[in-house]
């Protein structure tokens, strides 16, 4: 694979990954518009939440890693994606009680959008 296009899988790969957290934080509110997402939501904040308290290492992460490696890549400066994509995925000084806190905070956003969920369906069902 030349250098070129291993940056170029790089980038898609941080940009799946950024959708991915998106859609775990977020993706709740997709489901109040198409039901049939609700079960790809629930298995991805459920990974979500286990690579979070678990200390495990998502795939993406070392994949990216080797194509960074193949392009010859040391450093994420340099472009958008390196400078304001990075950052949020890997952030610097990441601690174990931090991590809690994310996959608790994963939790919470979601346990809210699925409760509301929950009440707006039962108000249709009352009606």
């Amino acid at each position: 694979m030349s250098p070129s296009a291993a940056h170029v899988l790089a980038t898609l790969v941080v940009a799946a990954h950024g959708a991915f957290v998106a859609f775990v934080v977020l993706g709740g509110l997709l489901v109040v518009r198409w039901r049939k997402l609700l079960y790809v939501h629930l298995a991805a904040v459920v990974w979500a939440v286990y690579v979070e308290w678990s200390g495990a290492i998502c795939p993406l992460t070392p994949l990216e890693n080797t194509l960074r490696a193949t392009a010859g890549l040391e450093a994420y400066a340099g472009d958008f994606v390196g400078e304001y994509v990075f950052p949020i995925l890997y952030p610097e000084g990441l601690t174990r009680s931090a991590q809690l806190a994310i996959g608790a905070a994963v939790i919470a956003v979601n346990g809210c959008i699925y409760v509301m969920l929950r009440r707006r369906r039962s108000n249709t069902f009352a009606s």
